[in-house]
């Protein structure tokens, strides 16, 4: 599951008792090598769909952009500005590294439920990978109403969503077991960690875009195939400012 590069057990149970800050400022250094960054996979199924539907855009903004795995993606997808934000410095440090002297793009760190009021209407493409989990359902409306202020009219917010996991599945039991146990652990240990796997079905976050001012839609991303009864396996949301 990582590779020898990746944190060890000690290190992730450090990870897993701190903040959501502290935690991902002590796995920045390895975190590429773990399970938990983007595969490149999903990244090329987004960027193709988004250009074969919309072309190219003029600024991009990353929301929770981790070490920076979207930020090509953005590059080639978008003309100017490319803004990657996070809530950890050790994530933006490594994001950082890995797209040294690049003039078009640059990082602030900041909380995506309180995005810096100098970002607003600045970009037309907004995107999100992974990182949902760390929001609980109550916190969305000012995730979204911020991405909504961030993009310029007719600016798209996307993101992919995968389908629901059958109780049948042994993968719907193990993200039980998780979020189960994340649950015990915010219970009786602080700070909380918030990381969930359960916390974000489309039909909940299509009303909250709503809410925030976009329409929405979703495209199937045919490159992960389809479940038996045909309903696709992921989908991109794409979220429109009005």
């Amino acid at each position: 599951m990582f590779s020898s590069h990746g944190p060890s057990v000690r290190e992730l149970a450090v990870q897993g008792l701190s903040s959501v800050e502290r935690g991902y400022d002590l796995l920045a250094p390895k975190f590429d090598h773990t399970p938990f960054r983007t595969p490149d996979r999903m990244l090329d199924a987004v960027e193709e769909t988004l250009a074969q539907r919309e072309g190219t855009f003029g600024a991009g903004l990353d929301v929770c952009c981790g070490t920076g795995a979207g930020i090509g993606m953005l590059r080639r997808l978008c003309r100017d500005r490319v803004t990657g934000v996070d809530l950890s410095a050790g994530m933006l440090a490594e994001a950082g590294r890995t797209h040294p002297g690049d003039d078009r793009v640059d990082f602030v760190q900041a909380d995506a439920r309180a995005l810096p009021s100098g970002l607003a209407g600045s970009y037309d493409l907004a995107v999100s990978f992974g990182a949902f989990g760390h929001f609980l359902p109550s916190e969305r409306p000012a995730l979204f109403s911020g991405i909504h202020s961030a993009l310029r009219g007719g600016g798209v917010f996307a993101f992919p969503i995968g389908a629901p996991i059958p109780p049948s599945s042994p993968v719907w039991w193990a993200v039980a077991g998780f979020d189960a146990a994340m649950r015990v652990r915010n219970a009786v240990w602080r700070p909380p960690f918030v990381m969930y796997y359960r916390t974000f079905p489309l039909s909940g976050v299509r009303a909250d875009l709503r809410a925030a001012g976009f329409t929405v839609e979703t495209v199937p991303l045919e490159h992960f195939g389809r479940q038996a009864g045909g309903a696709p396996r992921w989908r991109l949301v794409l979220a429109r400012r009005l």
